[in-house]
């Protein structure tokens, strides 16, 4: 896709559908007692779907929406983790209280019709 055109029909489903999913998992996040601080955070070295904290834990999500579980943990490819990483320290390194947090990097595998599956300390 050159950087003017415009996204196909599939491709428009496809960002819907991620969306969606990271919204979803935004929401079963909250109903576990973490405060979404942002959502789709981007920075030169990397995105960051999700930065969610609970107390002094910061915890940076990635969400992959896959036909099974097994298929969105394997999405998630070591070039992905460096960046969501990258991205994760250039968050904590603007926070005034960066010293006392601690980061934990995690997975959220969404699945047609099933609750999101939260896999702590993936990476």
């Amino acid at each position: 896709m050159t950087p003017k055109s415009k996204p196909t029909g599939s491709r428009r489903r496809a960002e819907r559908r991620g969306r969606w999913s990271e919204y979803l998992a935004a929401a079963c996040l909250m109903l576990k007692g973490y405060r979404i601080v942002a959502l789709r955070h981007k920075t030169r070295w990397g995105e960051v779907d999700i930065i969610a904290r609970r107390g002094d834990l910061v915890v940076l999500v990635e969400v992959k929406a896959r036909a099974s579980r097994q298929l969105a943990v394997d999405a998630v490819s070591f070039e992905s983790q460096r960046r969501i990483r990258a991205a994760g320290d250039v968050w904590l390194s603007r926070q005034a209280d960066a010293a006392r947090l601690s980061i934990r990097c995690d997975i959220m595998a969404v699945v047609p019709g099933r609750w999101p599956l939260h896999i702590k300390d993936a990476f």
